[in-house]
């Protein structure tokens, strides 16, 4: 009687701990961007056709909101997210002005190990800058497609959300085309920050959302190097505009509609106004050149 009890919490722990083990196993991940908004289904056909290829997958999604059309913005929110998340993770970016065009779709390995599925077209510049890049193939094994009847218009539900599916339930990546040199993908033209004998010239990328403060190319490290401290003023040229900006921990740190520069949350330089827009209240639109001169002793 013992012996058999014995056996059966046996085989009840064995259940037990498989089921555990699979509850507690990490799903695969893919986040998900686009600039497709979110007013149509277009977002919800893409995690379909997801679902469909890989049932266990987990979807975040990190924006679909970017700028119509704006592979920078794109560029730029990829460059943020990516250093969050582990190896493996897939990035799945439609941000894709030439659809339909001769520009490649293409998967992507970093040498962080993560994969991108994208088209080419420069979405990988700041990613490929920082992380570097492993090797790259471009899509175009119909088993990773939707279909035989491509849309032309809707890559992002054809070829970039199922491509993006196979990668995360597992499939070989080499199966999804021929390997391109990834000396020759698409990049935008950005060029790093350049630390000189009399300062460091730079850009303005972006703008942050609606708020209107300057993102830039500059480290906040390369920024510190200069030999400004919190509390000085810095003399900045953007563009043709002069300015002479206190450098402070927070936009508090000024009065209200009052200029700021300081080191955003991912570690880059930026301008602001406290509770006003500083890209509206100066007239800058990026890109623009930056110039800041060392700090005089």
């Amino acid at each position: 009687m013992r012996t058999r009890l014995a056996k059966q919490l046996a085989v009840l722990i064995f259940l037990a701990a498989v089921a555990l083990a699979r509850d507690g196993s990490p799903h695969p991940t893919i986040v998900f961007m686009t600039d497709f908004g979110v007013v149509d289904d277009s977002v919800a056909i893409c995690k379909g056709v997801m679902y469909s290829v890989a049932p266990d997958v987990r979807i975040v999604d990190l924006s679909h909101q970017v700028t119509p059309f704006s592979i920078l913005d794109g560029a730029r929110f990829l460059y943020g997210a990516t250093a969050y998340y582990p190896a493996g993770t897939v990035f799945v970016v439609v941000i894709d002005p030439g659809v339909g065009s001769t520009r490649k779709a293409v998967v992507v390995k970093s040498r962080r190990g993560q994969f991108f599925v994208l088209p080419d077209n420069g979405l990988m510049t700041l990613v490929q800058d920082r992380d570097g890049l492993e090797s790259a193939r471009e899509i175009t094994n119909p088993v990773w497609m939707i279909g035989a009847a491509l849309s032309s218009t809707f890559h992002g539900r054809d070829i970039f959300s199922p491509a993006g599916a196979h990668l995360a339930r597992g499939d070989d990546w080499t199966q999804v085309g021929p390997e391109l040199e990834v000396s020759r993908l698409v990049r935008l033209d950005i060029g790093p920050a350049k630390l000189g004998d009399l300062g460091l010239n730079a850009q303005v990328i972006a703008t942050d959302g609606p708020f209107g403060n300057l993102v830039t190319n500059i480290s906040g490290e390369d920024f510190l190097k200069l030999g400004y401290t919190r509390g000085q003023i810095v003399p900045v040229i953007i563009g043709k505009t002069e300015l002479k900006l206190p450098f402070v921990r927070t936009f508090s740190d000024v009065p209200l509609q009052k200029p700021l520069l300081y080191i955003d949350s991912r570690g880059h330089v930026g301008f602001a106004i406290n509770q006003g827009s500083f890209a509206s209240v100066y007239g800058i639109n990026p890109p623009q050149p930056i110039f800041i001169p060392r700090a005089t002793k």
